[in-house]
């Protein structure tokens, strides 16, 4: 799998909201990605893609809605990013460019940063700490966990919501068909910068 890419980190978090109208990525949207620079041969091998960084454009459903997603692992003559950009008519989001700098929330031409808040609260008081912390500690460290729990903070609110939907016999929030809609966003964004930008539609698995 892509190192700039990947299943498991595709470009799409949940669905958006534009012009009050849910969005989702389905058999009507495509991607477009473009891979730069080269990795050296044994991680190619390892990760399945020669390219230091990926570009990729998703057009979303039945909107004139386009949002970009970039990553840079390493190898690259700039700090590690994975940025998400999305452009509407009212209110647009730009990804911060420099760590633990904030990200941007355009409402028309006033551009404001502001604070992702920390929903540790919304969890069980035994894994609220997993948020802003890993299971490393200062002589074991990753730079993942030092970021934010991994993803932001995302990983204990997916495991709970995941084992809360299996314990309550409910739906869970991804359910499937939104996971495996968000997951293939990255598989066929390598798939079109391995084919140098074609354009590759992401099939409807709702059939």
């Amino acid at each position: 799998m892509s190192p700039a890419i990947s299943a498991s980190e595709s470009a799409i978090d949940w669905p958006w909201q534009t012009k009050h109208r849910s969005c989702s990525i389905s058999a009507s949207a495509w991607a477009s990605c473009f891979g730069s620079g080269r990795i050296d041969d044994k991680l190619i091998a390892r990760y399945g893609s020669p390219f230091a960084v990926e570009s990729a454009l998703f057009k979303v459903r039945d909107q004139q809605l386009a949002f970009e997603v970039m990553r840079s692992l390493f190898e690259t003559a700039r700090q590690y990013i994975e940025s998400l950009d999305v452009y509407g008519d009212k209110t647009s989001f730009e990804w911060s460019l420099i760590e633990n700098e904030q990200p941007v929330i355009h409402v028309g031409e006033s551009p404001e940063r502001v604070t992702i808040p920390d929903y540790a609260h919304l969890l069980p008081k035994e894994i609220q700490r997993f948020t802003t912390k890993g299971v490393y500690d200062d002589e074991h460290t990753h730079l993942s966990f030092t970021q934010g729990g991994g993803h932001g903070g995302s990983h204990p609110h997916l495991v709970h919501e995941f084992v809360s939907s299996v314990m309550k016999a409910r739906p869970s929030f991804p359910d499937v068909y939104q996971s495996v809609n968000w997951t293939c966003a990255g598989i066929c964004a390598h798939e079109s910068a391995m084919s140098g930008g074609q354009l590759v539609s992401l099939p409807d698995f709702r059939g």
